[in-house]
């Protein structure tokens, strides 16, 4: 790949570390040279600065990189400079308290759904959602939860961008109008369910938290193995504790209507 954009070395340090995502978690030095456009000599340069300084660690057998335990570090610092992890910890745990489930809260970034905090089902058979991890606000009920309750004026843009969907699994839903239509069945309903969209076995839940001003804040979800989520009695179960643990959430944060 030719590289035609010029970046200085701090750029290319972040270029780097930014391919490190959960669906590509290790690269080796060619592979990302070439994913980046960056010859394979700064590859590995930056690679061994980063590494000397715990940022990226090298699998000794394969020789591949993935980040360092450095960022763990960051987590109590993201979570204390946003208020709504520190507000949401009570509900998080009565969430996995009373379903068993995972629990994770989501925030919209740009036109993805990011997960900022998490707590995992104490059970053996448990669908993991990483802090961090993203999906496109198109597929999975989280990510079309944040769509369905966010400014209409987004909402509108996003379909005029949105002129193609690229499945994430043959349950996603690529039509169009009928992701219009699902989303204002989800705001009619105030809750989003999905099943397989974003990842084959994989369900789940998700319903609004607002402010003060009946702005979306967030996105309050649970993460179901498909063999729980078709269990009929858990899944209802499980949804009215979070519409109810959502609506709590949402007083606290000043918020006092009807959605």
């Amino acid at each position: 790949m030719k590289q035609l954009t010029q970046f200085n070395s701090i750029e290319k340090a972040l270029k780097i570390l930014l391919a490190f995502q959960a669906d590509h978690p290790s690269w080796g030095v060619r592979e990302l040279s070439a994913h980046l456009g960056f010859s394979p000599a700064t590859v590995q340069r930056i690679l061994q600065v980063l590494k000397a300084n715990a940022f990226v660690e090298q699998d000794a057998a394969t020789r591949q990189y993935h980040l360092g335990f450095v960022y763990y570090g960051f987590l109590h610092a993201l979570k204390g400079t946003y208020p709504i992890t520190r507000a949401s910890q009570p509900f998080l745990q009565r969430l996995v308290n009373r379903t068993r489930e995972t629990v994770h809260l989501n925030v919209r970034e740009g036109t993805d759904r990011v997960c900022i905090d998490n707590m995992e089902s104490p059970q053996t058979l448990k669908a993991a959602m990483p802090i961090g991890s993203r999906s496109p606000l198109y597929a999975g009920g989280s990510s079309k939860c944040l769509l369905a309750f966010c400014e209409p004026q987004f909402r509108e843009q996003y379909f005029k961008n949105l002129t193609a969907i690229t499945p994430l699994t043959h349950h996603t839903v690529t039509d169009l109008e009928a992701l219009r239509m699902e989303l204002a069945k989800i705001a009619a309903q105030g809750y989003a369910v999905s099943l397989g969209e974003r990842n084959l076995g994989l369900g789940s839940l998700s319903a609004p938290v607002f402010n003060h001003r009946g702005q979306l804040l967030a996105t309050l979800s649970l993460a179901l193995p498909e063999i729980r989520y078709k269990d009929d009695q858990h899944r209802e179960f499980c949804l009215q504790e979070l519409c109810q643990t959502a609506r709590e959430f949402s007083q606290v944060m000043g918020y006092d209507g009807e959605r």
